[in-house]
């Protein structure tokens, strides 16, 4: 008798195990975005020599900019699915006397980018 009551344990156990293992897969898992989110389209809109002002206008806030140098500016984006993918991406843009003068990064510039805005 006491042996099948330790069968019957260990049974309700691994049956509690393997019901609770199989509901977690249809837990709900949300997106966790983190910096800055920018479009192509934002992108697009950036000109050499633009000030700082005009560039925080169209792209925001830097998420990073060098204590030691205020000539480069981070921008990064990052989003974590719930189901498990993930999306990176990274901007870097300089400036040269407050002026913008060079764009790197996971985005493609816009064939007037070299256009000054005043032209």
């Amino acid at each position: 008798m006491k042996r099948m009551h330790v069968v019957v344990k260990r049974l309700m156990i691994l049956a509690t195990v393997v019901t609770l293992t199989a509901c977690s897969s249809w837990i709900y898992r949300i997106d966790i975005p983190q910096g800055n989110y920018l479009e192509q389209r934002d992108i697009d809109k950036l000109r050499v020599q633009m000030s700082k002002e005009q560039v925080r206008f169209v792209l925001g806030n830097p998420v990073a900019q060098n204590t030691f140098d205020d000539n480069i500016w981070h921008y990064y984006y990052g989003i974590q699915y719930g189901n498990g993918n993930h999306l990176e991406r990274s901007l870097v843009v300089h400036f040269d006397n407050g002026r913008l003068s060079k764009v790197e990064g996971d985005f493609e510039l816009s064939d007037e980018f070299d256009t000054p805005l005043d032209n």
